[in-house]
């Protein structure tokens, strides 16, 4: 009996294990921004649904990570002949939010942070003063190992680099959805650079992960 309990504790361990590293979010390839794609002739249009779409957010550090959103202002979907051709989404950068923290004035505090919102830290992070907006541009879908790839230009603090994500693509006749998976992007390429280790020196464990961890949900309405 023993012997089968150990088995069965082994298997389970194992199975965690395994899943754990499955659902793990990836560093994607990011390159040079590359031309957006042209609307295609004929080609339907579809109005992002600000209210139902969101990126997620997710930072690392020796301590824990904390977690949030940030919510689009607008973006257009353009679909020909049942496929997603082409498209942009602007991103709110001044509504970044923390959703880990329940203590009001430390979820504040670091919301402000993030933003930019003191003078002699406006630029740690996204510096939303002079910077309010992001802006993401498909360049292309395409397919590997089976999942649709979605390519496009990211632009934050006026830096664009082309990133590649693999994502669900569902379109129906009047609505459009991307759901990506979860993914990492290196925010130094950004000029992110605040407690990077790959920028400064002599950090200790007093450091923020290189990476950022985000998930993007669009949905579109054909209007």
């Amino acid at each position: 009996m023993k012997k089968q309990f150990a088995l069965a504790l082994l298997c389970a361990i194992i199975i965690t294990l395994a899943s754990c590293k499955k659902e793990s979010a990836e560093e994607v390839e990011i390159t040079p921004p590359v031309e957006a794609k042209d609307i295609p002739a004929a080609a339907t249009k579809f109005v992002v649904d600000t209210v139902a779409s969101s990126i997620a957010w997710g930072g690392s550090k020796p301590t824990g990570k904390h977690t949030g959103t940030i919510h689009l202002l607008k973006g257009e979907l353009f679909i020909k002949d049942s496929l997603l051709e082409s498209g942009k989404f602007t991103i709110d950068m001044k509504s970044i939010t923390v959703t880990d923290l329940k203590d009001a004035k430390q979820k504040q505090d670091l919301e402000n942070h993030l933003k930019g919102l003191k003078a002699d830290a406006a630029d740690h992070f996204f510096n939303t003063t002079k910077y309010p907006t992001g802006l993401f541009e498909i360049t292309a879908i395409t397919k590997a190992e089976g999942k649709d790839m979605v390519e496009g230009n990211l632009t934050l603090k006026d830096i664009s680099k082309n990133i590649k994500f693999p994502a669900v693509i569902t379109i129906t006749d009047s609505t459009v959805a991307i759901e990506s998976e979860s993914f990492k992007i290196d925010r130094t390429l950004w000029n992110i650079n605040f407690s990077s280790k790959s920028a400064f020196e002599n950090l200790g464990n007093n450091y923020i992960d290189d990476d950022i961890e985000l998930k993007v949900t669009v949905n579109a309405k054909r209007p």
